[in-house]
Order: structure tokens, then sequence, then C-alpha cells
């Protein structure tokens, strides 16, 4: 058990919509993410998902609703709820959502990864 230096983990990768896993709790991954415009619409029928910015701001978009969150600011998205991200400029995150969770809800886009990078 050691500290994890988030800004530290943030400063190894440079590609945004994909999610590096730093920790586990329980059944969970615990991803530091980047993020720059839009991602796609998507839900997780049987997960909650819980975003938290750590650096600048984005918005999260429902069918019925925007959200903006800012520095600080934490979301959890509900299981079942179609939702898509967007950041007008990079954005840095850390989610925390089940290990099985596919991050594109099954959605077929070029941005969906398999495996996530552990650092």
């Amino acid at each position: 058990m050691e500290a994890i230096k988030i800004k530290e983990k943030l400063g190894l990768f440079s590609a945004q919509w994909t999610p590096h896993v730093i920790a586990n709790v329980d059944d969970n991954h615990v991803f530091l993410s980047k993020l720059e415009g839009e991602f796609v619409w998507h839900a997780h029928d049987s997960q909650d998902e819980m975003f938290l910015v750590i650096d600048g701001r984005f918005r999260m978009d429902f069918r019925d609703r925007q959200v903006w969150l800012e520095e600080g600011d934490m979301i959890v998205v509900p299981k079942g709820v179609e939702h898509k991200p967007y950041a007008p400029k990079e954005c840095s995150v850390l989610v925390i959502e089940k290990a099985e969770t596919d991050h594109t809800g099954g959605i077929d886009d070029p941005r969906r990864k398999e495996k996530h990078e552990r650092i």
C-alpha cells in the first residue's frame, strides 16, 4: 500500500478516450482518462459509473439535459442511463466502474478498448 500520485500517472500517457487502470477497489477498476471532443452515446445496462474531474472541465450529456463538471466535481451515471461525455478542451478524469464494464457500452467505435493498460 503506497500513495498513488495521480498527477504523475497522468503524465505517463497522452492518448485521449483511453482509460488507464491505476487501482482496483473490490470488483471495480479505478481509471484515469483524458477526454477531448465528443464520445459516443452509450449506456451500461448493469453498472453505475462515477467520474471525478481532476483537471479541466467537461459536459455530461443526457438525452434530457446537460451537466457541466468543473475541476473537483463528480457525477455518478446510474446503470441504464444513456450518456455522452464532451470536453471542449482536454480534461483529465478519474473514473470508477466495474472491471468488466465495456467503456463504450458495446457500441462499435474506433476508440473502444478491449483491455485497459495498468499504469
